[in-house]
């Protein structure tokens, strides 16, 4: 049997129509979009049309030429950060973040660019408004912050502190891996500037696409990250200056845009709500029965409203490692074990330097994976 169980690094299996999807584009379509006037170059292009327009429906965007496509999260978060950040700024994040953020800030300020603050969170992962509201600065002018914590699922009050920030004039950034496609992200509600996303998480596309949403009021102030080809104002060295051509030079990864399109059909076929309430369920399921299992240790809060489905324990018993090879090869169980390139939430719960066993469901996860992996847990647990 196996039951993967590693969803927040990236969800597996996919949906059929997102595979044929891709098949289907590198098949039957081929040519580079925005390259030439051919009639495979034109179904390219409405091809990456229909999924910005399907992005900004998504997240609540008016503006289609303000959806971006990178490579993934991680291009999108460097694109926005050192596109937007000046000399003397000071900018805020969480002990929560993800290195995608976390190392591009913290090389700014090893570089004597930026002032960074790293908000200490509270065991369970959160932020404190109060304690945001108080390392606010005169200089303050950027805030970088992850949705939930790939660890331990915790979900940031960030419609609250994005309201701070909009009344303060400061830019907030959001990363929304692992967010965007179980919970419903309102750009409007966030009162954000920049919504970065990447495509194979919950959003249900391959690997190798995402991007962000930026307003206008960032753009003016962005620069461009990476420069060269668009297709557009060929006859110009200069990179043009409009959306989404300043932000995308290259070839596009086109298959993984219709893969991504695909994904996001699906998700709203099935409903949002629906999505969130079964991952809800296989959460409470899991978190309520391996706290039965003796010496194991559930990290975060046990509220699944206030939570994803990724769940991170630890048991006195055996490494976390161990655990996660054992589950692997003898039960065929996949998970993800260490640090999960968060060393300071890993601090921030108490689990560093040797992290934890991850279990991340998602949609294609079954009550009887559940049961399975209790049951493969308990197993384990006991030989030691």
């Amino acid at each position: 049997m196996k039951v993967y169980l590693d969803n927040a690094a990236t969800t597996f299996p996919k949906p059929d129509t997102v595979v044929s999807s891709i098949m289907t584009y590198m098949t039957q379509v081929g040519s580079n979009p925005g390259r030439g006037a051919s009639s495979s170059s034109l179904a390219g292009n409405r091809v990456v049309f229909q999924c910005r327009e399907a992005l900004a429906n998504f997240f609540n965007f008016s503006n289609i030429e303000n959806v971006i496509f990178a490579s993934n999260i991680t291009q999108s978060l460097n694109t926005l950060i050192k596109g937007v950040v000046e000399k003397g700024w000071h900018v805020i994040t969480s002990s929560m973040d993800h290195n995608a953020s976390l190392r591009p800030l913290s090389s700014l300020k090893e570089k004597g660019i930026i002032e960074l603050t790293i908000l200490d969170c509270s065991k369970e992962g959160f932020i404190d408004v109060d304690n945001f509201k108080k390392s606010i600065k005169s200089n303050t002018k950027l805030v970088v912050l992850s949705h939930a914590s790939n660890i331990i699922g915790t979900i940031q009050p960030l419609e609250e502190i994005g309201r701070i920030c909009k009344e303060k004039g400061i830019y907030l950034i959001i990363d929304s891996a692992q967010t965007a496609g179980v919970l419903n992200l309102d750009f409007q509600k966030l009162n954000c500037n920049a919504l970065a996303f990447t495509g194979h998480k919950s959003l249900l596309g391959p690997q190798g696409i995402g991007g962000f949403i930026i307003d206008d009021k960032l753009n003016e102030i962005t620069k461009p990250f990476i420069e060269g080809g668009t297709g557009s104002v060929s006859s110009n060295v200069i990179q043009p200056d409009f959306l989404p051509d300043k932000f995308e030079s290259g070839t596009m990864n086109t298959p993984g845009i219709a893969g991504l399109l695909a994904g996001i059909n699906f998700i709203n076929e099935k409903g949002l709500k629906y999505i969130r309430e079964y991952e809800e369920d296989l959460c409470k399921k899991f978190i309520n029965n391996v706290l039965n299992i003796d010496t194991v240790e559930v990290y975060g809060i046990r509220d699944v409203s206030s939570r994803t489905s990724t769940i991170s324990i630890n048991s006195s018993k055996i490494d976390n490692a161990e655990l996660g090879f054992i589950l692997d090869n003898e039960f065929g169980i996949i998970t993800r074990t260490g640090l999960h390139c968060a060393p300071l939430a890993h601090k921030t719960i108490g689990t560093y330097p040797s992290g934890t066993i991850r279990f991340s469901f998602g949609l294609f996860n079954d009550e009887k994976d559940v049961d399975y992996t209790l049951s493969c847990i308990n197993k384990v647990i006991k030989r030691f």
